[in-house]
């Protein structure tokens, strides 16, 4: 298992946490995803073999928040 956290904007609300953690948790792999507004990052810890990184981020993407390299 490997954990990341990433930078996102626009996450402004319970909402957008929750479309977020749906979303990313819906991936093959992902065990475990938190988001913390007040930083407004999202920690993932996922097995590599089964999600990669860039999945993680294109669906972060997707959900209409920008993920900051």
């Amino acid at each position: 298992m490997e954990e990341t956290v990433l930078k996102v904007e626009g996450m402004s609300c319970e909402h957008c946490v929750k479309a977020v953690q749906n979303a990313v948790g819906a991936l093959p792999g992902i065990e475990n995803v938190s988001v913390d507004l007040k930083s407004k990052t999202v920690a993932v810890k996922y097995n590599p073999a089964q999600s990669t990184l860039d999945a993680i981020k294109a669906e972060i993407d997707d959900q209409g928040y920008d993920v900051i390299d």
